[in-house]
């Protein structure tokens, strides 16, 4: 091989290499992206459950603990 070819070579293989790269950097993107919908998501969804608690406690009225069944 001259000096040419493995020059060629080696460009090409940094080549497929940067393709490559470049779909796992892809890939990894669209990943973050889904996860950060869901985060977001389920963040709202646990805001509305925490209001719901607080809004459920604040209706028993005096904040005291419930009584125990009469079994106990």
């Amino acid at each position: 091989m001259t000096d040419d070819d493995t020059l060629s070579a080696r460009i090409d293989a940094l080549e497929m290499r940067l393709t490559e790269q470049d779909v796992v950097i892809d890939d990894l993107n669209a990943t973050i992206t889904a996860q950060w919908r869901q985060i977001d998501a389920l963040t709202r969804h646990l805001a509305k459950l925490v209001e719901q608690v607080e809004e459920a406690g604040s209706r028993t009225g005096t904040g005291a603990p419930e009584p125990p069944p009469p079994h106990y």
